[in-house]
């Protein structure tokens, strides 16, 4: 996790996050602290706690405990629950607000079709009428998902025709237009991001991504044997979610409001992302994956890319990690979990550069090459 600094300077704005255990949120917060914010972050009580991304900034609470002072601090509350919401908001007096709270897998979205729409399309509209009626003069951020283009051709900007293909897709697309309806009708400074796949090592267990990253750590370090997927020839513009909050910031920093694709300008398909992965340590990826059909969606996404030159010209945001670069960070940051769980690192080997854990990567590859080669 990044080095955060006791030693806090206040610029004046406070700014309110939902879904901030998640990889978007755990950036997100930690850039706006960067920038003088006091940081509130709404997250749902759960029996188990999801905040691990977040755990490191509970710094600040051995400083100033959950005092209206406090740089940091969690609140409870749901995108299910509008009173929940509310107290929040008259808690905060945001002057900023940031949704990033979603259930943010597609697939999920297929067998959890209306607790999905619930939270990801009516969410959104819980928050946008109580800063309405509340008569907040905050700044919304939606966060608003590639996933909103469905089958339309390639490249995507502002003005591509939306054909989502999942329930998540529709309950992205409905947020987004209740946003956009906001801001026309009513005034709100409300705006749209539409962030195309962006990944780190902060991604869930459960996307391809990371899927792909964590199960050649697992590999290497004899957890597993095969890595199992499903549609390998889905292209996605993929990005590195740490640079992608910046983004979300300056987008919140214009004079008015307005929507914005943010991209690599790059595409490429999940079989692209798993040869990447496996020949950084120099292995053949046919040898260790296999197809399911069970991972396969009932409806697919063939081709994401993103045409950000908006976001270019108006926020002067661009990409700095491009596609290489991003398998890199991510196997490597794997690898080095994997093997500090394993008992494959000492302890003076935590703090390495990433082609440290590559360089180890490859010498755990050898052996797996050796014996199965003696089979």
């Amino acid at each position: 996790m990044e080095t955060i600094q006791k030693d806090f300077e206040w610029n004046g704005k406070v700014a309110l996050i939902t879904g901030i255990g998640g990889q978007d949120g755990s950036y997100l917060a930690e850039f706006l602290l960067s920038k003088g914010y006091k940081v509130r972050g709404m997250i749902r009580r759960s029996s188990y706690p999801n905040t691990k991304r977040i755990d490191h900034l509970d710094i600040y609470d051995d400083v100033y405990g959950k005092t209206p002072e406090s740089p940091f601090y969690l609140l409870y509350g749901d995108l299910s629950d509008s009173t929940s919401i509310r107290n929040i908001l008259e808690e905060v007096q945001p002057d900023e607000v940031y949704n990033l709270a979603s259930q943010s897998h597609v697939s999920v979205s297929f067998n959890s079709p209306e607790s999905t729409l619930n939270f990801n399309a009516i969410g959104p509209l819980r928050i946008l009428e109580a800063i309405r009626n509340m008569k907040l003069s905050c700044k919304y951020y939606q966060a608003s998902s590639s996933e909103m283009y469905g089958i339309s051709p390639p490249p995507q900007n502002e003005e591509t025709p939306m054909i989502p293909q999942s329930p998540y897709g529709i309950s992205k697309l409905a947020a987004f237009h209740l946003t956009r309806m906001y801001r026309n009708a009513y005034g709100l400074y409300a705006t749209n991001g539409i962030l195309f796949n962006h990944e780190s090592p902060r991604r869930g267990v459960n996307f391809v991504t990371r899927k792909i990253t964590r199960g050649l750590a697992y590999i290497l370090t004899g957890r597993k044997e095969k890595l199992s997927l499903g549609n390998l020839d889905a292209k996605r513009d993929w990005g590195y979610a740490k640079e992608y909050v910046e983004a979300m910031w300056l987008m919140l920093q214009q004079d008015k409001p307005d929507d914005y694709v943010i991209g690599t300008k790059e595409s490429h398909t999940v079989k692209e992302f798993v040869e990447e992965a496996f020949n950084l340590v120099n292995l053949n990826w046919k040898d260790f994956v296999e197809i399911l059909d069970r991972y396969k969606r009932p409806a697919e996404v063939p081709t994401l890319l993103a045409d950000s030159s908006k976001a270019e010209r108006v926020l002067g945001w661009k990409p700095k990690t491009k596609f290489k670069d991003l398998v890199k960070i991510m196997v490597a940051a794997d690898l080095k979990e994997a093997m500090q769980e394993t008992g494959y690192l000492h302890v003076n080997d935590m703090n390495m550069p990433d082609d440290f854990y590559i360089e180890k990567g490859k010498e755990l590859a050898k052996g797996i090459k050796l014996k199965r080669k003696r089979i």
